[in-house]
């Protein structure tokens, strides 16, 4: 799903929809009743933004996927205690073109003093138009507070422009300004100025800057985006919202559903005018939700509404559009570019035939298809869960999106006699499945996944294959889909379909091997040997391929005063064996009089403590469970001598999740160290954040306290 704001390339992107959905109303039923068939005509009208890019088709059937989950009875509880339905009167807001001048005299928000810049209002209005479709008017107006905000006056509009589906039409901006003398200024954007630029063959976007933007200043534009589909609503953002409004404006015979996720409160207002049903939700003084470190996804987190038709009435009889996961199931396996491709005889070549003759083992099997087809298939970089060419097409072409690509794959697997199936997943970036929610027809719970791969079972033990993805082993799922629920599709009498937990027991696992000499002038020269194994690999290995600079960049500049001689890497194309890096590097000791001292954690990824911030609102997220060994060697110049040996110490996290052994000896001139660091879960909850912040701010202390030497007194 798309964001209601998104920060590209320093620019504003505002795409205020989170994938466009669209009505189907059956046409059998309607034609006599020429309002219904007049919505369904405008609706159908509607591209559909799917995210899987799926062309838009009438979805006869329920179904619905999943994927990792956040407590939903727990959030809709939250919610219901948040919201007052009480008719307070709403705020007047001032209208286009009108501001205060205490607004642009304002320096700072004052319920979030660290913010750039400040949304004053964010007003928006869904309404369904009787023979035009679903129109949504907008309002933005948004305080510039540092030069960092200046971001905010790069304003990009999306839209589907295929087809004229949608539009952008009736758009007006200015920015307000003080003069010396404290007269408000308005300088209006000029049409010149705004520009449409295209994206891709589907869509576009309308692309403008406000002038004469400067810190202090206050800008707003507001328009009308013509022909869109329903949409989620987004109250909190990268930026604090002093005001956000949203409403929909519907005939009294469609259903609409909302569901809030919202930890704050918030006012919710119904009424009735003639046959519509108008529906407000706003909320005030929303602060940032800012960039957390280790974050499954940001969107999961923020205060949002989400928005679905679930009915309909027509003649007094009400049709129920809620699909469950079964007929979702059934649909896939009965779709052409879904389930129809898993049956497809895929020729298979001279050379894969070959090189499966003698091989007996499954598990064996299993890699040697899924390393031919990760070798010999191209992506084109489109993802998706559907062959729209057929696998046959992409499999004679040896290119594909991911979704044919894997498909070839099921397919292979299947006529090699394993226990395959194709499994849709939804990556951390994609978004947080609600396995809940298996959508409707007209928004069937498919679309919540990005990807499909392969689900393999061998001897009781689970695999998922991307062969999409040149650098993930066999045995490893891919990291972008670690902790996750995937739904495993299969024909519904085989009972072999269903949900699945996506979790791997095998460690992001690094081991660093120092070997340092410090001399007279306080200066370390060194190498240092660092094997990754399985997920640190697969993490690392992206860096490496795009140079030495690069990995500096990423793994080194932490290392404070480190200047880096060379770099070698060992391994870059053996997915068995460990990333091994050397690194030949010199770093000058930190002195304070006749002392100079230094840290034996070098290179390992752990110098600086992420969870610095008092407050967490996302769960910590590491995807794997970790494992650090660091092991070094210095020798200390002749005449010099260490000053105190810190303690051997064990630190263990209060649940004993995290576990730290620190030791160190120092043998003729020679200072001999080992620091371990175990990592037992992959995730943290927010609620046990003071806990682990707590336990953090002290294993960084311990593993980065300072080696002291000194020359010997006489």
């Amino acid at each position: 799903m798309i964001a209601t704001d998104t920060n590209f390339r320093g620019d504003l992107f505002l795409a205020e929809y989170s994938e466009n959905k669209r009505l189907h109303l059956p046409l059998d039923q309607l034609n006599n009743l020429p309002y219904f068939v007049a919505v369904f005509n405008i609706l159908t009208k509607q591209a559909f933004l799917y995210t899987n890019d799926r062309p838009p088709g009438l979805f006869l059937h329920h179904h619905t996927p999943n994927c990792m989950k956040k407590s939903t009875l727990l959030t809709l509880l939250l919610s219901a205690a948040l919201f007052s339905t009480a008719q307070k009167k709403e705020p007047e807001l001032p209208t286009f073109g009108k501001v205060e001048k205490a607004d642009l005299e304002m320096k700072e928000c004052s319920f979030d003093e660290k913010a750039e810049a400040l949304i004053l209002v964010d007003d928006a209005q869904l309404e369904f138009i009787i023979g035009s479709g679903l129109d949504m008017k907008r309002r933005i107006r948004i305080k510039i507070l540092s030069e960092k905000g200046l971001e905010w006056a790069n304003v990009h509009l999306e839209y589907v422009s295929q087809n004229n589906d949608q539009g952008i039409t009736g758009l007006e901006a200015q920015t307000y300004n003080l003069d010396d003398n404290g007269n408000i200024i308005i300088t209006k954007l000029e049409k010149k100025l705004v520009y449409d630029k295209k994206l891709n063959k589907r869509r576009s976007e309308k692309v403008f800057t406000l002038p004469g933007v400067k810190v202090g200043s206050i800008v707003e534009y507001k328009y009308k985006h013509v022909g869109m589909g329903l949409i989620d609503w987004y109250f909190q953002r990268s930026i604090p919202v002093k005001y956000s409004r949203f409403k929909m404006d519907f005939p009294e015979e469609i259903e609409v559903h909302v569901t809030p996720h919202v930890s704050r409160d918030y006012e919710r207002k119904k009424e009735t005018s003639g046959r519509r049903v108008i529906s407000t939700y706003s909320i005030t003084d929303v602060p940032s939700f800012r960039g957390e470190p280790f974050i499954i996804n940001e969107d999961f987190y923020r205060d949002r509404l989400e928005t679905k038709v679930i009915g309909y009435t027509v003649d007094g009889r009400y049709y129920n559009r809620v699909a469950n996961w079964l007929q979702v199931i059934k649909a896939l396996m009965e779709d052409e570019d879904f389930g129809a491709q898993i049956k497809k005889n895929i020729p298979r070549t001279a050379d894969l035939d070959a090189k499966l003759k003698d091989i007996t083992q499954p598990y064996e099997r299993m890699k040697t298809i899924y390393k031919y087809v990760q070798e010999n298939m191209q992506w084109n970089e489109y993802v998706g869960i559907w062959a729209l060419d057929g696998v046959k097409a992409a499999w004679k072409d040896k290119k594909g999106t991911s979704g044919e690509i894997n498909l070839i794959l099921v397919n292979l697997l299947k006529d090699a006699k394993l226990n395959a199936h194709p499994v849709l997943v939804s990556t951390h970036d994609n978004g947080v499945v609600n396995t809940a929610d298996a959508g409707t027809f007209e928004w069937p719970g498919y679309q919540q996944f990005d990807k499909v791969m392969a689900f393999v079972e061998i001897d009781k033990k689970e695999y998922v294959l991307d062969a999409s993805q040149k650098e993930t082993p066999a045995h490893l799922i891919p990291a972008e889909i670690l902790e996750t629920q995937g739904l495993v599709i299969e024909k519904i009498e085989t009972y072999e379909w269903g949900w699945r937990q996506l979790s791997n027991q095998n460690l992001s696992r690094n081991t660093i091997l120092i070997n340092g000499k410090i001399d007279e002038a306080g200066k370390m020269t060194g190498e240092a040997t660092i094997s990754s194994y399985d997920y640190a690999r697969l993490s690392r290995l992206p860096v490496a391929r795009k140079g030495k600079e690069k990995y500096i960049e990423k793994y080194v500049s932490s290392n404070q005063g480190m200047t880096v001689e060379d770099i070698s890497f060992t391994n870059l194309d053996n997915d068995s064996l460990p990333l091994i890096q050397r690194i030949k590097f010199n770093q000058p000791l930190n002195s304070s009089g006749e002392y100079s001292y230094f840290s034996s954690n070098i290179l390992s990824g752990l110098e600086k403590n992420p969870f610095v911030a008092d407050h967490r609102y996302s769960d910590v997220f590491f995807g794997t469970n970790q494992a650090y060994v660091i092991i070094g060697n210095f020798n200390i110049p002749e005449g010099y001598e260490l000053e105190a040996l810190p303690k051997n110490i064990k630190l263990i996290m209060p649940d004993t999740s995290i576990v730290m052994t620190r030791m160190a000896q120092f043998t003729n001139g020679i200072l001999m160290t080992k620091i371990q660091v175990e990592f037992k879960k992959p995730f943290y909850p927010a609620t046990q954040y003071a806990e682990f912040q707590e336990f953090y701010k002290n294993l960084f202390d311990l593993i980065n306290e300072q080696f002291v030497i000194r020359k010997k007194k006489a």
